[in-house]
């Protein structure tokens, strides 16, 4: 696609008579045009009509009413902002602009209806674009879900101020108890990418100390984890899993969070038959291990590596 098209398309997106058709294609097309995050930032009208789009969608969110059509519009606007967010020349100004705040009313619903579930997963997806530099697109209707995944895998990590002013501002939110929900009621895919933020939000040290600070917001965070294993017995998803191990692992370089997970990191985790599905993720494996080391349990740790591992530094020392 041209960038004579993109703007076409771009400055369509402000007349209501042509926003639909705009929305589906420059959504399907996105990816073959990685500067279009600045044409709609800075074409005039362009964020405001994406944000009327998602506003617009309020009304049907309680009593439930969102239909398949418009669930699929709305996320083509969605994954438009997933390229602004994403994007290093527009994140920050998408951050600034608070934008995020619009899409937790979607995270706040409970239905799990199709049109909903991919409504809060593509919503999902552009939080998640905050936290992460460089990953697919999330979006078009064909591919949303697999974008989502790729959401959690590969790409560069931003490293430096940036991230922890994304962390900051997430904080300052309601993403943790929202994604808590998503991450107990939502769909495998939605619990995954809920599970990932979490994780991204653990693994800098001002979300790790901000989780960690009252025993309150600690135990909320473990009973979500620890619930999500218990499913798992029977639902097993090893990339879930993934993600959980790694929640676990970043809560025991926290002295506090350590001496608490010895008395209620599930006995699943120690259980051979339960981590079988870990056997071809040696990463996850070592991962796992590491946790066990951590928390007091060599023997159980033994089983999954061959390694002699120390227990991890707690944070500070």
């Amino acid at each position: 696609m041209s960038s004579n098209e993109i703007e076409t398309y771009v400055h369509q997106l402000i007349n209501p008579a042509t926003r639909e058709n705009a929305l589906l294609e420059l959504s399907k097309k996105r990816e073959n045009f990685p500067e279009l995050a600045p044409y709609l930032w800075y074409s005039f009208g362009t964020i405001a009509a994406l944000l009327q789009e998602i506003v617009s969608i309020y009304p049907l969110l309680s009593p439930p009413a969102l239909t398949a059509h418009a669930s699929n519009r709305v996320c083509n606007a969605l994954a438009l902002l997933q390229c602004v967010a994403s994007h290093p020349e527009t994140r920050g100004l998408f951050l600034q602009a608070h934008v995020p705040l619009f899409l937790y009313p979607f995270l706040n619903t409970v239905s799990k209806t199709r049109p909903f579930e991919y409504l809060r997963l593509t919503s999902l997806g552009v939080i998640g674009a905050l936290v992460k530099e460089r990953m697919p697109q999330a979006g078009h209707r064909v591919c949303g879900a697999m974008a989502e995944i790729a959401l959690l895998h590969g790409g560069r990590t931003t490293l430096g101020v940036d991230d922890t002013d994304v962390i900051n501002f997430l904080l300052s939110t309601e993403i943790i108890p929202l994604c808590l929900r998503t991450m107990e009621m939502g769909s495998e895919l939605s619990k995954t990418v809920a599970t990932f933020i979490v994780q991204k939000i653990l693994l800098d040290d001002v979300g790790l100390n901000y989780i960690c600070a009252t025993a309150e917001r600690f135990f909320a965070v473990g009973a979500v984890l620890g619930n999500m294993v218990v499913m798992l017995a029977e639902q097993p998803s090893p990339r879930l899993l993934k993600h959980i191990i790694r929640c676990y692992l970043r809560l025991s370089d926290n002295p506090r969070a350590r001496e608490a997970l010895r008395q209620c990191l599930p006995e699943l985790l120690r259980n051979p038959g339960f981590t079988a599905c870990l056997k071809s993720d040696d990463t996850t494996r070592r991962w796992l291990a590491q946790l066990l080391v951590n928390v007091g349990f060599p023997e159980a740790a033994a089983q999954l590596s061959n390694e002699m591992l120390q227990p991890t530094p707690l944070q500070g020392q």
